[in-house]
C-alpha cells in the first residue's frame, strides 16, 4: 500500500492528518518570501510538520482509504497498521523513508523520529498555478555620477538653444511692462488684503453675539423648575456583538446515533467542560467536541491536557 499517496492527498483539504500509532503529519500556512540575497520570490504556501505524539486513529485516515479503494473500515485498518509496522521496522534499521511529496524521516541519536518536509509540492490551494521566480537587478545611476553628467549637458543646451544677446533684448524690451505687471499684482493683494480683514472683523463680531445669546438661554435654563415627578422610562437598547469565530475543535468522538452523541454532550458538560454538538461530518457522524477554540495554539495546549487526563483517543479538528 502506497499509505504516502492518500497522506498527500488530504494534506491539501486538512490540517492535521494522523497515522494510526505513528504519528500526525501538519501544515501551517506560511505568507510569500522573498530571498534578498538571490532576489527569489516564493509564494504562499503550506508549511509541513511531523508530531509524533498524535498518534491515536481519528479514523479519517483510514475511513478516506476505504472510500477510495471500496472495501471495509476494518480490512483497511489492518493494511495500514502492516504498512505502519514496516515503517517501524526500516527506522529501526537505521534507513531513512521517503515519503513522495512529504518528505523524509529517519531516527536521530535518541531514538525519535526526525521529519525533514519536502518542497516539491504546495499543499495551499488558493496559490495554484504559484510559482517562485527570480528578479533581475535593478541597477541605479548614483548621485555622484548624476552629478557629473548634469551640469555638462545642461550648460552645452543652454548654449546652444537660448544665446545671450536675445535673452537680453527681450528683457528690454519688457522692461514698462514688469512695473505695470508688479503693480497690478500689489494692487490685487491690497483689496484682497482689505477683504480678508473685513470678512475677519464680522466672523468676531458674530462669534462675541452667539456668546451673549448662548449665556442668556444658560441663565433662564437655570432659572427654570420642573415639577413632574413621573419617572419616564427609557427605550431600551439593542446590541448586537459579533460572536468570536472559533475554527479549532478538540474532538470527542463521532457517533452514528444523534441521541448518544447528545448524551455525550451532556456527560461532558457535567464534568466542566464546554462541550458542543459539531454536527454531521461528510461520513454522516455526529461528532462532539469538548471545547472549541479561536486559535490553534489554545486548541493544542488543550488537546495535550486532555490527551493526558481525560482521553488519549482525543483530536483536533479544523474547519474554514
Amino acid at each position: 500500500m502506497r499509505l504516502e499517496l492518500y497522506i498527500s492527498e488530504l494534506l491539501y483539504r486538512y490540517e492535521c492528518v494522523t497515522v494510526p500509532n505513528f504519528g500526525a503529519f501538519l501544515t501551517q500556512r506560511k505568507g510569500a518570501q522573498v530571498h534578498h540575497t538571490t532576489n527569489a520570490f516564493y509564494p504562499p504556501t503550506k508549511e509541513l510538520s511531523f508530531n509524533a505524539q498524535l498518534n491515536s486513529n481519528d479514523g479519517l485516515l483510514v475511513k478516506y482509504i476505504a472510500d477510495v479503494t471500496k472495501e471495509d473500515y476494518e480490512s483497511t485498518l489492518l493494511k495500514v497498521q502492516s504498512e505502519v509496522a514496516t515503517w517501524k521496522k526500516r527506522l529501526d534499521s537505521a534507513e531513512i523513508i521517503s515519503l513522495e511529496n512529504i518528505g523524509d524521516l529517519s531516527l536521530n541519536v535518541e531514538g525519535k523520529i526526525q521529519f525533514e518536509p519536502s518542497y516539491q509540492l504546495n499543499y495551499l490551494t488558493s496559490s495554484f498555478g504559484l510559482s517562485s521566480f527570480v528578479s533581475s537587478e535593478i541597477s541605479r545611476v548614483t548621485e555622484q555620477v548624476r552629478e557629473e553628467i548634469t551640469p555638462v549637458v545642461l550648460q552645452e543646451e543652454v548654449e546652444e538653444t537660448i544665446p545671450l544677446p536675445v535673452v537680453e533684448e527681450a528683457r528690454s524690451r519688457r522692461f514698462p511692462w514688469t512695473y505695470a505687471a508688479a503693480a497690478a499684482i500689489i494692487l490685487s493683494a491690497g483689496v484682497f488684503g482689505f477683504n480678508e480683514y473685513s470678512k475677519s472683523q464680522q466672523e468676531q463680531q458674530q462669534i462675541v453675539e452667539d456668546t451673549k445669546a448662548k449665556k442668556s438661554i444658560d441663565k433662564y435654563i437655570q432659572q427654570a423648575t420642573f415639577f413632574n415627578t413621573n419617572p419616564v422610562e427609557l427605550p431600551s437598547i439593542t446590541l448586537k456583538v459579533a460572536k468570536e469565530i472559533q475554527n479549532y475543535h478538540v474532538v470527542a468522538g463521532a457517533f452514528r446515533i444523534e441521541e448518544n452523541a447528545h448524551e455525550k454532550v451532556s456527560e461532558l458538560q457535567a464534568d466542566g467542560f464546554d462541550a458542543e454538538l459539531l454536527g454531521q461530518n461528510r461520513y454522516g457522524l455526529h461528532q462532539v467536541s469538548y471545547a472549541s477554540f479561536s486559535t490553534r495554539s489554545e486548541a493544542v495546549a488543550a488537546l495535550a491536557k486532555i490527551k493526558k487526563t481525560k482521553a488519549p483517543e482525543a483530536w483536533l479538528l479544523v474547519t474554514e
